[in-house]
């Protein structure tokens, strides 16, 4: 699967790139960040859901571990901050593997069921190991990202790693996708049995594509410990991982795009009624958001239950998607 067309891709590339110079709003810049680190951990959400076919709700456990290992080597060990974001993927992805190999052999809801318990078990131990992580009060004294002399210590610059990083990201999916590995990734969507029939090892193309799914979290959680210089458990938490897993499958999975598109909408959609709610009902609590963000999603999932970028279903399939089937193809 192609990136998108070049002339369209640079059109992007530019308007991105010009939005910096055109707002100064700080907020605005804010949101844009926190769409780009969501959408580098639905990306590889998108490819462990989308391409491979495996269900993960503890994604927010992975983007915590990237979070504090960059955190606790900075201020702890003091490594330099650059190497600290390098580093920030390596425990999560390590732990992705020691845990894959016994939860990826569960199918379906059970796979779900393993991955909310290990979220939910991280998201208390982040709590609970103090001497580590400073528990409920957090790590402070995060420094700025930075190289020598350059620093990147406002939204403005911080802007542009992020969206590189997730541009790099974008990218290196793409290849992915279209190299033989990729191929593999659709056939164990496709059909397990059959994958493993014609030659595939599937139980090791699992465990490789969960790693990588935890790699891009554990590079998000990095980057977002350098950009608010504060790490605390409460952003990795259950909530989280169903936003994350939201992103994914909003925006439509098995597309490279459709993680992009599903962080900006939840982000957008979450920053809109944050706004809108309280001049709706003045004495309305934030709760209300919660019911106003969910009857607008549970609209959004009846109308296009395949995700927004993928072609719009006919009745009969629109039926069918709002079931469970088992070993559905992998919409390209």
């Amino acid at each position: 699967m192609a990136i998108g067309k070049p002339w369209l891709c640079l059109a992007a590339a530019g308007l991105l790139f010009s939005v910096p110079l055109i707002v100064t709003n700080t907020y605005i810049l804010g949101i844009l960040i926190v769409v780009g680190l969501y959408a580098i951990i639905s990306e590889g959400l998108g490819l462990l859901m989308g391409f491979a076919g495996q269900v993960s709700f503890g994604q927010a456990a992975f983007y915590g571990l990237g979070a504090y290992t960059a955190a606790v080597l900075a201020t702890r060990y003091h490594c330099p901050p650059f190497l600290c974001v390098l580093m920030a993927p390596l425990l999560p992805t390590l732990v992705a593997v020691v845990i894959g190999r016994p939860i990826l052999r569960l199918r379906e809801h059970y796979l779900a069921l393993a991955t909310l318990g290990f979220g939910i078990l991280t998201f208390s131990l982040f709590n609970e190991l103090t001497g580590y992580t400073g528990g409920p009060s957090g790590l402070t004294g995060i420094p700025y990202l930075g190289i020598g002399p350059l620093v990147a210590d406002n939204d403005r610059e911080y802007y542009y790693i992020v969206w590189c990083v997730l541009a790099l990201t974008l990218t290196a999916t793409a290849n992915l996708t279209r190299s033989p590995t990729g191929r593999a990734f659709r056939a164990i969507h496709a059909s397990e049995q059959a994958a493993e029939a014609i030659g595939i090892n599937t139980a090791l193309l699992k465990l490789q594509a969960f790693g990588m799914s935890a790699f891009l979290a554990g590079l998000a959680g990095g980057l977002y410990s350098f950009w608010v210089t504060f790490v605390s458990p409460a952003p990795f938490g259950f909530t989280a991982s169903m936003e994350f897993a939201l992103m994914a499958v909003l925006g439509g999975l098995g597309t490279i795009w459709g993680p992009v598109l599903g962080a900006a909408i939840i982000v957008g959609l979450t920053e809109f009624l944050r706004f809108a709610v309280p001049l709706i009902l003045p004495a309305a609590g934030g709760e209300f958001e919660i019911v106003f963000f969910g009857v607008i999603f549970v609209l959004i999932m009846l109308l296009r239950p395949q995700g927004i970028l993928l072609p719009r279903m006919g009745r009969a399939e629109n039926f069918r998607a709002s079931k469970p089937q088992r070993g559905a193809k992998c919409s390209l």
